[in-house]
This record gives structure tokens, C-alpha cells and sequence, in this order.
């Protein structure tokens, strides 16, 4: 099972991701982690990386997938994968298909989290995090005991600049000029399968679960 997570941030792909990959036993890779491990083990790949990085340079496209394809040849990959904030521009997944042919395979299926952008405006400014202990939580779904104070350690409780009304707009408005054409992309590829994410956490993962199949 080779799998593709899609949706704007804050649509919940990542949590769905980590929930499909322990029920196929398939690993769960975020480019973030990737670029992580690479630059900490100082690979070849990594160190590239880090030099535009350190530049605050955006990292190019051929570099990240070939960061990318490096960690889909690993052993723990033989049986799936499921992709998690990779791809992100229509490059990117024409390059990572190019790669995936190479190694004589391809995507099964790009599973878009679709939520309306008020949803995730809602949803993402009502958060509020621990500047202690990082514990977050969320004013309207999960509000902790008292107003502004972390149940587990008593820290201050904030709103992240990340969360902030007019930083979740700017985010949609990118994802919506750059990632949300992948939609179409893979649509047109016959891959892409759209479930509900305004429902609760467990009911956009069985959605996911049955169009998969067991």
C-alpha cells in the first residue's frame, strides 16, 4: 500500500497518517523527519540540505526527491509507505512519480482530508499551547480545567504565531496556489480518493479504512 496524504494544514493528515500506517504496518514518513534524520546523520543528501538551509534558501525540488526516493529504498518501505507532507507542488509529484517508476512501482492512492478553509480557521486559532511542558489544547474541544493554565503543569497556555487567524489565511491561501492542484493531478491519474475532515478523528479513519480495504 503506497499512499499519499493531501489536505491544507491544519486538516488533520498528519494525525490520519500516523493512524493508517500502525493499522498496514507501513511507515509513516514526513518530509520534515527525513530532512531531520539526514542532516543529523550527516549524509551526502543532508549536508546539500543543510547547505541551503543554513542560507534560508528553500531546499530545490530535485534534492527533496531524491531525499525522499533515498528513504522509500530502505528495507522497512518493501511492503508501503505512506507519504506525509510530500508532495507539495505539481514538480514535485512528477518528479516523485518519475523516482517511484524507476524503482518499478507507483502510487496507489492520494487520500485527501478535505475541511473548508472556516473549519480550519476555527480549528486552528482555537488552539493553545504549554509554554512549559508543550501539552496543547483546544478552547472550544478540549479547554483545559481552568482558563489559560496547563492541567499538567500549571504553565501559561498561549495562542502560536503558527495558530494566529492571519498566519492559518496566508498558509491556505499558499496551499491553495501551490498544493491544492495536486488534487486535480491525481484525480486525473484516477489515485485520488476524498473523504470527509470535518468529521471526528476516528470516523475519517475508518472512511479511509474501507476505501482502502482491510
Amino acid at each position: 500500500m503506497r499512499l499519499i496524504m493531501l489536505g491544507a494544514p491544519g486538516a488533520g493528515k498528519g494525525t490520519q497518517a500516523k493512524k493508517i500506517a500502525a493499522i498496514y504496518n507501513i511507515p509513516h514518513i514526513s518530509t520534515g523527519d527525513i530532512f531531520r534524520a539526514n542532516i543529523k546523520d550527516k549524509t551526502d543528501l543532508g549536508l546539500k540540505a543543510k547547505e541551503y538551509m543554513d542560507k534560508g534558501l528553500l531546499v530545490p525540488d530535485e534534492l527533496v526527491v531524491d531525499i525522499v526516493a533515498d528513504r522509500l529504498k530502505q528495507e522497512d518501505c518493501k511492503d508501503g509507505f505512506i507519504l506525509d507532507g510530500f508532495p507539495r507542488t505539481i514538480p514535485q509529484a512528477e518528479s516523485l512519480d518519475k523516482a517511484l517508476i524507476s524503482m518499478d512501482t507507483k502510487i496507489n492512492y492520494a487520500i485527501n482530508i478535505d475541511v473548508p478553509d472556516e473549519n480550519i480557521v476555527r480549528r486552528m486559532s482555537g488552539r493553545r499551547a504549554c509554554l512549559k511542558c508543550g501539552a496543547t489544547y483546544h478552547i472550544n474541544y478540549n479547554p483545559p480545567q481552568v482558563k489559560d493554565i496547563c492541567d499538567s503543569c500549571t504553565g501559561e497556555l498561549i495562542l502560536r504565531d503558527d495558530d494566529k487567524e492571519e498566519t492559518v489565511l496566508k498558509r491556505l491561501d499558499i496551499y491553495h496556489k501551490q498544493t491544492s492542484p495536486l488534487i486535480n493531478y491525481y484525480e486525473e491519474k484516477n489515485t485520488l480518493v476524498t473523504v470527509d475532515g470535518t468529521k471526528n478523528i476516528d470516523d475519517i479513519t475508518k472512511s479511509i479504512v474501507e476505501i482502502l480495504g482491510a
